[in-house]
């Protein structure tokens, strides 16, 4: 069981986590144990989770999210397969702790009246340079 906020909890079922060897440094250790883990959360299938979090889930996993609507993690950072495990389900839980949020509608505003005359006032002056600039004194 996966916790994500007191509506949201993932079911052990809904993840699945396959071991492989990790690249990069290690010793001998590197090519006997199997410690990177790739995590595979079948999110579009998950029950628990609402249409609009499955949604914003989507758009914040980018490359990370199957054809399938999975959110594949893949993790080697440690030498050690329970550690990477551990951190595997870390960043499941805040990516989906993320897509929870839901945005701020945006207002929209209008400039106040100081900087409109500031923005005209500074325009003024630029031509006034550039008029100046042109002409000749002959």
């Amino acid at each position: 069981m996966l916790r994500i906020t007191d509506q949201i909890t993932i079911a052990d079922w809904e993840m699945t986590e396959s071991f492989t060897r990790a690249s990069g440094p290690g010793g001998q250790n590197v090519n006997k144990v199997s410690t990177a883990v790739e995590l595979r959360f079948e999110a579009e299938r998950s029950p628990n989770l609402p249409d609009p979090v499955k949604r914003r889930l989507k758009r914040l996993a980018g490359q990370r999210w199957t054809k399938e609507g999975a959110v594949v993690i893949f993790v080697q950072d440690t030498r050690s397969q329970a550690r990477n495990r551990e951190i595997a389900r870390e960043r499941l839980a805040e990516l989906i702790a993320r897509a929870t949020v839901a945005p701020k509608k945006r207002r929209l505003t209008r400039p106040t009246k100081g900087s409109v005359e500031r923005r005209l006032k500074a325009k003024k002056v630029r031509a006034e340079v550039k008029r100046l600039r042109g002409e000749t004194g002959e």
